[in-house]
């Protein structure tokens, strides 16, 4: 498998984490947005949308990243990121989907270019924009960490809804967002900081980082 990515994407993040907690091995291949990477006529070939991430398997390109984590879950069941009644898992499904389509979307990189070429927005206006949404969604998370979590979002093992969690977090830390009302949620940031999956996928730990 080759992950094309960004090593600072939310998208890329929770991916990476979904396939080590699978245990699988995958190659890399950045894509710099910043640059527009994810514009040229090579990659548009792979993934008509310009987004990332894109997964290469079996032949197949795989691209939107609840797609892709849906499909890892189907194709590797263990050890599995989805409980296994119904109800329990169209709530793990419930609490990713917070993330993934109603926080992540308003805050990811093309949006914020938006708000800075189109509206003006200066870094401070960034962060607070970036903030309304984080802390709305955080504020429903929390509470349903409460009602079934146990450890981490939901019972006592990692899932899909983690794997969209802990990249937020490390947005909302980018952000200058304050989650000091969000105990529950620091609780399953500081347990992944010290899973090997998570610590692995970890954007300072990708191949095409940054150089501090």
């Amino acid at each position: 498998m080759i992950l094309h990515g960004y090593w600072r994407s939310g998208t890329s993040y929770r991916t990476r984490i979904a396939l080590n907690l699978k245990g699988l091995t995958y190659a890399q291949a950045g894509v710099d947005l910043r640059t527009g990477a994810q514009k040229s006529d090579a990659y548009l070939s792979m993934n008509p949308q310009g987004l990332v991430p894109a997964l290469e398997t079996d032949g197949s390109v795989l691209t939107q990243s609840p797609a892709i984590l849906e499909w890892l879950e189907e194709t590797h069941p263990a050890p599995p990121l989805l409980p296994r009644e119904a109800t329990a898992r169209a709530r793990v499904r419930a609490m990713a989907s917070l993330v993934a389509c109603d926080i992540h979307p308003l805050n990811n990189l093309r949006v914020l270019k938006a708000l800075r070429e189109t509206f003006g927005a200066d870094q401070a206006a960034t962060d607070a924009w970036a903030a309304r949404w984080i802390i709305a969604g955080f504020e429903a998370l929390e509470a349903l960490i409460a009602r079934h979590g146990d450890g981490w979002c939901y019972a006592d093992t990692p899932t899909l809804a983690d794997c969209c969690l802990i990249p937020q977090v490390y947005s909302a830390q980018r952000f200058n967002t304050p989650l000091g009302a969000f105990p529950r949620i620091l609780a399953i940031a500081e347990k992944a900081a010290a899973h090997p999956a998570f610590q692995a996928a970890h954007p300072d730990r990708q191949p095409d980082a940054d150089v501090s």
